[in-house]
């Protein structure tokens, strides 16, 4: 019989430190209504997927027909991942750019004249490693005003981005960037405020 890693490695297995993931397996994370609208809005996808990139009103009318709340003139990119429009806000005058991910289990809010650039990852749930059944939480996520969440950013669950604040590239957000704050790296951490002319 082949001894584990953690036996090779002289590590010791605390009592009930395994986790029992079935139980949130189990778990109804989401209501009958939801799970209805989650068939629905998969079966609409290739409407939004596949529309002309210019056909913005399109996708706006789409995400609203599922419980979206979209502002006017906003651009959402077809390449766009939306988990749940029900969970979306997005204010007028914005843009949310190619191949971003909106993982909105739980509630994203996005303000007026904000830009969302390409690839970036806002990501509304986790799951709580400190209890062995890794139950789902659904944190939402507030981005302010004017903010930017440049391309390839992570902002976590829970986040509230400041107006007027910057993710720059590549950061990973996890916690609340104050208003007018240009964060970078990996944790985010301040480098300057923002000043616009």
């Amino acid at each position: 019989m082949r001894a584990s890693h953690a036996q090779m490695s002289g590590q010791t297995t605390q009592p009930g430190s395994c986790l029992d993931v079935s139980g949130c397996r189990e778990a109804r994370n989401y209501s009958a209504r939801e799970l209805c609208l989650r068939v629905l809005w998969a079966a609409c996808g290739p409407a939004f997927r596949w529309s002309p990139r210019l056909l913005w009103g399109w996708r706006s009318g789409l995400l609203r027909m599922f419980g979206a709340k979209v502002g006017r003139r906003v651009r959402v990119d077809p390449s766009v991942r939306v988990f749940a429009p029900w969970n979306l806000e997005i204010g007028s005058d914005s843009s949310v750019g190619y191949d971003a991910i909106l993982y909105d289990i739980g509630r994203i809010s996005i303000g007026d004249r904000v830009t969302i650039s390409q690839r970036a990852h806002l990501c509304a749930g986790t799951h709580d490693y400190t209890d062995a059944r890794m139950p789902l939480k659904k944190m939402p996520i507030v981005i302010g005003d004017e903010a930017w969440v440049c391309a390839d950013a992570f902002v976590g669950p829970g986040v509230r981005i400041g107006p007027r604040a910057v993710a720059g590239a590549r950061a990973v957000v996890m916690r609340d960037v104050p208003e007018a704050a240009v964060v970078a790296g990996n944790p985010a951490r301040v480098i300057k405020s923002r000043t616009i002319n």
